[in-house]
């Protein structure tokens, strides 16, 4: 029977590249798995990160070979990004994509008596056919989920196909029951062996038996009375495959499995088990604070439970294979999951990138088929970023039909980057779509999601459509009476949020909404709203031990268990003569009390507002919603603390105003010109680069619009240089004052293409 080793203890690790060695070096640090070399400078704000090939090295006996003739394999479970593996100085396995298992053989390179060599050359360099190449978030390096060496007969269940498990379930819904089609992968075995499958349920009770030649090992059980996998219960069977010979088990596989049905409507959304459930949650980066990616199993537990006490259904895998941990959760707990690859941002126009792809969608499909909190697969996310092509229509459809033939069962679907235009034949390639949409903070306003994605269902009523991404960042510092756009405040996240969790409440035809994330996440590019190195986006801080305000509404339009909850408890310090106390709850009223007295009860939806009048000094507030409470001390103050404001607020403000003083009297409601020989707004930040004069015009201009600073080989540089200024202002929207492109435009056509002053 196979053993499985845990290799994580013991390990040395050198932080640069260092180079093949062939023996254990002493010098080294000591490091433990997981591990990765990002874990602080890949969030800390200092601008950068290292991207490096780094090396790990490790002494280990070999365990003894089954039966005399075994198999030894090492199976990696992700190395960032990309990854070699030595065994006694030999090369065993080079892999490239740095989110998902592989393994390989090396019971040839192994001394049976005596010590061995591990070493594990990782690399997070810029490779241009691997992906994720540029994009935003932080690509860690190293052994970041674990190492083990398995041991198996040499008769057994395939351990070399793209790291997959050795067996396939596929549990159906039928009259009576379920029909469970199952198909296990063996090697090396000749007429005396056989397959035995087992099902058991829940409770452990075996409720179908099936026995099949190893030659040809599918066969299809059915179980009767079977329980469905819902949401609300995740009702789990295990599947197990022994490989026998005559009265000896060989090898044996196990895994867990669910029974469910699902589909996607363009005017009923998502329907699951033949109920209409449109799909509310969340994204979830795979990162915590000043620990990289290099999560243990129970911290995967603690994201996936934070995320169903929210009242999540659903949860966007993003941007790439997760750990199997956190898939396992997500079966257990009951959510649905939408998996992709990390086909992000910029399409590389190399052939070995889309190979890349076309291994990772693999690899990801193999290795997670029997999942069935998995119904998505996911096979891009803001590509047009760099614009389109036939090249990448094409390669999008071969990674569809690919999805299709490895997995019939689930459905496709695509995050659309918002500049995409309504009639882009990509709408046109996957089951589903969705955008990723941020009216309201790079973009528009709040209140524009609504009529968009009702014009696009209008003008699309065959397509099933989706939010894929939107969200706005908060930071627990800041806070205001009037709180607006791109003012970084809770107060403003927490205002925005109520808005579009109203907006899909209103709107049960969109498949599925993702908030844009979960979790603050590292992006070590990132310096905006005073917190360099992080997206702050998230409904949760990047440690996890605050929830925003945020995170509450949607708690309250989620969840089924009673809850209330006091906005502002951070706005601890009021000025003014009133106070407006906001309190979110799923009750249909709260009585909110100050000082002990009952100010106002109020009936109402998710939301409840109340204006109080504060005594001087620390005032105690408590909302009562059907006897759930929460309660918070105010004090009231003459003056609010300076830090409740970014200052970066006023100086965009006063920048925006300085801008057009500079530009003078310009007549900016003329039509736009583009003339022969100068530059303009619609030439690619690459190019403009090339003319500093310009360059310098254009960098102030996006610092104003976006709040980006970029610079060649610098922070967004990579996402935004295929760009043009154009398209990232105009993302800005009604952020910006009237004639803030055309001021732009008119300052870009007076210095000549060929002037590189």
């Amino acid at each position: 029977m196979r053993t499985i080793i845990d290799m994580n203890a013991g390990w040395k690790f050198i932080a640069h590249d260092a180079g093949l060695v062939d023996y254990c070096p002493a010098g080294w640090e000591d490091v433990t798995l997981p591990h990765t070399w990002n874990a602080v400078d890949g969030m800390d704000g200092n601008g950068g990160y290292k991207r490096e090939s780094c090396w790990y090295a490790k002494a280990f006996e070999a365990p003894a070979r089954q039966l005399g003739k075994g198999k030894i394999y090492i199976e990696i479970l992700a190395a960032g990004q990309q990854a070699a593996v030595y065994v006694n100085g030999k090369k065993a396995v080079s892999h490239e994509g740095g989110y998902s298992i592989f393994r390989a053989d090396i019971t040839e390179h192994l001394k049976e008596a005596g010590e061995n060599l591990l070493v594990i050359n990782c690399s997070n360099r810029y490779k241009d056919s691997v992906y994720p190449q540029s994009a935003d978030f932080t690509f860690y390096g190293g052994l970041y989920r674990g190492v083990n060496l398995i041991s198996v007969p040499e008769s057994h269940f395939d351990l070399d196909y793209y790291g997959g498990p050795g067996i396939k379930v596929t549990p159906k819904p039928v009259e009576g029951g379920a029909d469970f089609e199952l198909m296990a992968y063996v090697v090396n075995a000749d007429e005396n062996f056989t397959v035995l499958y087992s099902v058991f349920d829940q409770e452990g009770r075996e409720v179908a038996y099936g026995c099949r030649p190893a030659d040809n090992p599918a066969v299809t059980l059915f179980v009767p009375d079977a329980k469905l996998w819902e949401i609300e219960e995740p009702y789990l069977y295990t599947v197990t495959a022994v490989l026998q010979r005559r009265n000896e088990a060989y090898d044996e596989v196990s895994v867990k499995a669910g029974v469910r049905s699902f589909s996607c409507d363009p005017q009923k959304g998502f329907i699951f088990n033949g109920r209409q459930m449109p799909l509310r949650g969340v994204s979830r980066h795979q990162d915590r604070l000043y620990k990289g990616n290099a999560l243990t199993k129970k911290e995967h537990y603690e994201d996936a439970a934070m995320i169903k006490e929210l009242g999540a259904n659903s949860i966007r895998l993003a941007h790439y294979q997760h750990s199997q941990d956190f898939y396992e959760a997500c079966d257990e707990l009951g959510f649905v999951v939408w998996a992709e690859i990390p086909f992000i941002s910029v399409f590389q126009k190399n052939p070995q990138a889309h190979q890349n792809c076309v291994s990772q969608l693999t690899e990801l499909i193999v290795q997670n088929y029997n999942h069935p909190s998995i119904c998505f697969w996911g096979i891009s996310n803001e590509i047009l970023i760099g614009g389109i092509s036939e090249k990448l229509v094409e390669n999008h459809k071969e990674l569809n039909a690919l999805a299709k033939e490895l997995d019939p069962t689930r459905l496709t679907t695509i995050a659309q980057v918002s500049m995409t235009p309504l009639e882009s034949p990509m709408h046109h390639i996957t089951d589903t779509i969705a955008y990723n949409h941020y009216f309201g903070w790079y973009g528009g306003k709040t209140e524009d999601n609504g009529p968009w994605l009702d014009h696009f269902h209008k003008a699309y009523p065959k397509l099933c459509l989706g939010l894929s991404e939107y969200g706005c960042e908060g930071i627990v510092t800041y806070h205001g009476r009037e709180p607006a756009c791109k003012d970084y405040s809770e107060s403003y996240q927490a205002l925005y949020h109520e808005h579009m969790a109203k907006v899909l409440e209103e709107r049960p035809w969109l498949w599925s909404s993702y908030v844009w994330n979960m979790f603050d996440f590292g992006c070590a590019a990132r310096n905006e709203g005073g917190t360099a190195g992080r997206n702050n986006k998230g409904l949760v801080t990047i440690d996890r031990k605050t929830k925003k305000d945020s995170y509450y509404i949607y708690q309250a339009y989620w969840s089924k268990k009673p809850m209330v909850h006091i906005c502002g408890k951070r706005y601890a310090k009021r000025g003014g003569k009133t106070a407006e106390m906001k309190v979110y709850s799923n009750q249909p009223s709260v009585a909110l009390y100050v000082n002990g007295e009952l100010i106002e009860e109020k009936h109402g939806e998710k939301v409840f507002t109340f204006t109080v009048s504060l005594e001087r000094g620390f005032n105690r507030i408590l909302a009562d919603a059907g006897g759930v409470k929460d309660s918070t001390t105010i004090e009231k103050v003459d003056k609010e603390p300076d830090i409740y404001v970014l200052p970066e607020v006023n100086e965009r403000l006063e920048g925006v105003a300085n801008w057009f003083e500079a530009v003078g009297d310009l007549d900016l409601k003329a039509p736009m010109e583009f003339p022969e020989g100068k530059w303009n707004v619609k030439h690619t930040m690459q190019e403009l680069a090339k003319c500093p004069r310009a360059f310098e015009i254009v960098q102030k201009a996006v610092k104003l619009s976006s709040n980006f600073d970029v610079c060649p080989g610098q922070g967004m540089w990579d996402m935004m240089k295929s760009m043009p200024p154009e398209g990232i202002v105009t993302m800005a929207g009604g952020l910006l004052p009237e004639g803030f492109l055309e001021s732009l435009n008119a300052q870009l056509v007076k210095i000549d293409k060929d002037s590189q002053k």
